[in-house]
């Protein structure tokens, strides 16, 4: 069983953008999930594993971060991270994950 730690980037849109699907013969240990907002108004913003709501409509005021995680999550093939904001282009992700195949 090989165990990589890898970072997967984007950026929230109000359709929801997918930042990160589990691959195949893959399970995806969640380690650190990570909202930016760049813009210079407050940004409410989601993020979903799958159809669940890991955190929902949480304010990120101007110029600063939202750490989403409180301890890790286990996510399997084909699952998805999905990031929606108010508003386009406000929201940069970052999500932290191992790997193990």
């Amino acid at each position: 069983m090989a165990n990589v730690f890898k970072n997967y980037t984007g950026e929230a849109t109000t359709g929801g953008a997918t930042i990160y699907t589990i691959p195949a013969s893959t399970t995806g240990i969640l380690m650190g999930l990570n909202l930016a907002n760049k813009t210079g108004s407050s940004v409410t913003a989601s993020v979903q594993l799958g159809s669940v709501y890991i955190v929902k409509d949480a304010p990120v005021p101007s110029g600063s971060a939202l750490g989403v995680l409180d301890g890790k999550l286990i996510a399997e093939t084909g699952e998805a991270i999905t990031v929606t904001a108010d508003t386009n282009s406000a929201i940069d992700v970052i999500v932290s994950v191992l790997e193990q195949t």
